[in-house]
């Protein structure tokens, strides 16, 4: 089984709760607030590896989940940081959210990405001490996090792609040219994943893959190749294996014609890369008639090299030109995009909804700041509560909003009477 799309569910630490401890010591009439902070929740960091090949590992396990942070201690301890969960992906992995959004492209052997990151940490009693608040007995919560569903795609990374009809001598091609060990056999569809392999020319080298057969319709879901067109994508160059001799009782144009038209439907800038052919199986009768008419109507727009792959005949000519092409081709790049961050950015705006007569919501950002500092069964803690929901305008807002003595008012976990 090969897996290259699946989708996960990731989750940062939540931070810890900050501690409202009061200092107390023989001796010391007035020790004071020292509760300490609570810790940060651990990140959740993807880390690209060429030991894996696969998102097969991700079929069984779909939830990841960081550590929280631990809650502060007494005379301003610290709690303890969250440890990151560290999880490795495939080099090429492309993470993204479901509606398509890119969080990262996991390009490079050993790259690391933070996909999440760890809820920050309460603040203990002692920050909230002031000349008129001298004793404190409420402490900030810690940052609770979300957990995000999100895709990850592997998309193979290689400077030539072998593409062409399923048993057309894709497979064979590689295992002659690398040290690869495909499945080879006579019936469609032997190749079932992605095969990679590295190409030794001389001083030169260049990774090769092996893409499974495409058959008409796969840039609409149709066969194994709508799962793997995406593999083309990373390709410098592409190597279109035709059977020349057409003994699968298919036109080897025809067949040309339809592998293209299924490649530029899928993704029309492949139209850019450039394209050998390959005309394979020439020891094959019809071959040589086959390619007159091949060269013919396409000789002037392509390269075409005759092969019979299974005795390596024309296989040093197209090494030969395909590292000429690609030394004239700029280095493989990421994919270039504006990263999509799943943690939501500190917000203090809110807005005011009518559930029901005589109840109103106060929702937003703002909620989430009010939910986390308040205790209302502290008196500190619920005036300071009450000096920002009229600073910040929230009461003025609840009268405009229609709100008469008596209603219900509802602030997150919060829930009181109002009056005017």
């Amino acid at each position: 089984m090969f897996i290259d799309k699946v989708k996960i569910y990731v989750k940062a630490g939540n931070g810890g709760n900050g501690s409202a401890s009061m200092h107390t010591e023989k001796y010391v009439a007035n020790g004071g607030p020292d509760g300490g902070d609570g810790g940060k929740g651990g990140d959740v960091v993807f880390v690209a590896t060429t030991g894996e090949n696969t998102l097969n590992a991700f079929h069984f396990q779909k939830h990841f989940r960081a550590e929280n942070g631990e809650n502060g201690g007494r005379q301003k301890c610290y709690g303890k940081q969250g440890k990151d969960l560290v999880v490795s992906v495939p080099v090429g992995t492309v993470v993204k959210t479901t509606d398509g959004k890119i969080i990262a492209d996991m390009y490079e052997d050993g790259q690391r990405e933070i996909i999440c990151k760890g809820g920050k940490g309460g603040r203990g009693n002692w920050h909230f001490k002031t000349s008129r608040r001298q004793s404190p007995s409420f402490a900030e919560h810690g940052v609770r996090t979300e957990e995000y569903e999100i895709v990850l795609e592997l998309k193979t990374i290689a400077d030539v792609g072998l593409v062409g009809f399923p048993n057309v001598g894709k497979s064979t091609l590689l295992s002659v040219v690398t040290e690869a060990k495909p499945k080879i056999a006579n019936y469609h569809f032997t190749t079932l994943s992605p095969n990679l392999g590295v190409v030794s020319y001389y001083d030169n080298s260049f990774v090769m893959a092996d893409i499974p057969g495409l058959i008409e319709g796969a840039s609409e879901g149709a066969g194994l190749g709508h799962s793997f067109l995406r593999h083309i994508e990373r390709t410098r160059i592409l190597v279109h294996v035709i059977d020349i001799s057409g003994s699968e009782q298919r036109d080897p144009l025809d067949d040309f014609e339809l592998i293209n038209n299924e490649i530029y439907s899928y993704d029309a800038t492949l139209a850019d890369l450039p394209m050998v052919v390959v005309a394979n199986k020439m020891d094959m009768p019809n071959a040589e008639e086959n390619l007159a008419r091949f060269t013919a109507k396409y000789g002037d727009k392509y390269t075409v090299i005759p092969t019979t792959t299974i005795i390596h005949e024309g296989v040093e000519v197209l090494l030969k030109t395909l590292i000429e092409i690609l030394q004239t081709l700029p280095p493989a790049e990421p994919i270039q995009f504006v990263p999509h961050v799943l943690e939501k950015l500190d917000d203090d705006s809110y807005s005011i909804e009518v559930l029901d007569d005589g109840v109103f919501e106060v929702v937003g950002g703002l909620v989430e700041i009010l939910n986390r500092k308040v205790n209302l069964d502290d008196y500190d803690s619920f005036r300071y509560f009450q000096r920002v929901m009229k600073d910040r305008g929230v009461i003025a807002e609840l009268r405009k909003a229609g709100a008469v003595d008596g209603d219900t008012v509802i602030v997150g976990e919060i829930e009181f009477d109002f009056l005017d």
